[in-house]
């Protein structure tokens, strides 16, 4: 059964992320009040949960103007289009426990025909499984000033308070892009993420245990890179790398004799996986609890879609993997402000986007990655931010960790780190 929430926009202001006080989508001949309709996740909804507090955050995204409102407001907008972030809390009869859930919605067109907007909430709930902690996917440069591929990694964390095993978790990076929409059909997203690469620890459940603050390094190549790249560090003592078998003999990966290597579970290269490093995808992990073999057969994805260029328009199809949402332990959508579209994986896994560099093809970007926020120290080690929000969770344009923790190269001019944080902005 659905529970439909009808919320009138205007009323008390809970604080306006603006230069002023007034909003500036509100009144003229050209305004709105839209009608929200907001359906309750079933668990909830089944048991009579009623929302008790509720807050609601609407971006222009022509103006990027954001401001707050309570709950059961009315507000008056013009027409336009908008992000929308409902958040809230939702009591049970018999429950002591108040749930809270999300809901969020990008690019929803208001206008006088279509005013209502129909939003369904997931239940907000705390993670137990890993978190990335970091993702450096620009690389560095060499002294010449050309890109240097190999040294980026992602970082995973045991934000927990017990020990988790990174058996059987995957590391997944998003087929589509951030930077480039188009009407997907059939449109899956808010049951699976299209994925292009799965690459997946091994173990037999309980051989990488990893304690209440620690983490993984999940390299590209295990080598000490300052060997090919004086601006680059050591990762021959990484944990995991991702290696691929090419089949293009001008572009063979290398094998770390030191770094055990991820089981490759799919990609789409014919040579070797490297980060994209401008930033436009989303990575994720995810326990997939069937066998490769089985996976691999049964769960792809064919859709279509129009590309629209001056010669005119023109039908595509393709077909991808798939893992579904309920699989996916974490995610981080990456971009740059001058050219985001849109997140490419469901709001209830991310809600915002972290970034490196301002510009496509920014040459500050290199040396640089986005490294989750650190919230306050728990017996010596850090706590972070994990709300499922990675514009809020994650600091973003940070020098790699590697390079602080290592004191090594931070920029083409060879200047070194001397400085160490937690988290790419807090000092330690």
């Amino acid at each position: 059964m659905k529970r439909i929430l009808y919320l009138f926009l205007i009323g008390i202001i809970l604080g306006i992320t603006a230069c002023d006080d007034t909003p500036q989508d509100v009144g003229d001949n050209d305004s709105i009040m839209p009608k929200f309709e907001i359906t309750l996740p079933a668990n909830l909804d089944s048991l009579g949960g009623k929302v008790t507090s509720a807050t609601i955050e609407v971006k222009n995204v022509s103006t990027g103007r954001t401001t707050t409102y309570a709950g059961e407001a009315d507000v008056s907008l013009k027409t336009g289009l908008y992000d929308f972030t409902y958040t809230g809390e939702v009591a049970v009869p018999g429950d002591s426990v108040e749930h809270r859930i999300t809901v969020f919605s990008q690019n929803v067109e208001l206008t006088h025909s279509n005013s209502t907007v129909k939003l369904t909430a997931f239940e907000s709930n705390d993670n137990d499984d890993f978190i990335i902690s970091e993702v450096f996917f620009t690389g560095t440069l060499q002294p010449s000033g050309n890109q240097y591929y190999g040294d980026d990694y992602i970082k995973i964390y045991n934000n927990t308070d017990h020990v988790l095993y990174a058996d059987g978790l995957s590391i997944l990076e998003s087929y589509f892009l951030t930077t480039q929409k188009y009407n997907y059909t059939p449109n899956i997203m808010n049951r699976a993420m299209t994925v292009q690469a799965i690459y997946t620890i091994p173990g037999n459940g309980h051989d990488h245990p990893v304690q209440p603050g620690g983490e993984l390094r999940i390299v590209d190549t295990g080598i000490d890179h300052r060997v090919a790249n004086p601006n680059s560090f050591d990762l021959s003592d990484a944990d995991f790398e991702w290696y691929d078998v090419s089949t293009m003999p001008a572009h063979l990966d290398i094998d770390s004799p030191t770094v055990p290597n991820l089981d490759k579970w799919y990609c789409y290269t014919l040579s070797f996986w490297v980060l994209h490093n401008r930033g436009f995808k989303a990575w994720a992990l995810a326990r997939i609890p069937i066998d490769k073999a089985t996976y691999l057969k049964n769960y792809l994805y064919t859709f279509t879609y129009d590309i629209v260029l001056e010669a005119g328009s023109f039908p595509m199809s393709q077909t991808k993997y798939y893992i579904p949402n309920e699989w996916i332990v974490d995610a981080v959508n990456c971009s740059v402000a001058s050219n985001y579209t849109w997140n490419v994986t469901d709001p209830s896994l991310d809600r915002g986007w972290s970034y490196c560099g301002n510009i496509d093809k920014d040459k500050t970007r290199y040396f640089h990655s986005v490294r989750r926020k650190m919230l306050y120290l728990k017996d010596g080690h850090p706590v972070l931010k994990d709300t499922n929000n990675s514009t809020a969770d994650f600091n973003p344009y940070s020098i790699a960790s590697e390079i602080e923790r290592k004191h090594t190269v931070m920029n083409v001019d060879g200047t070194k780190c001397t400085t160490e944080t937690w988290d790419g902005v807090t000092p330690k």
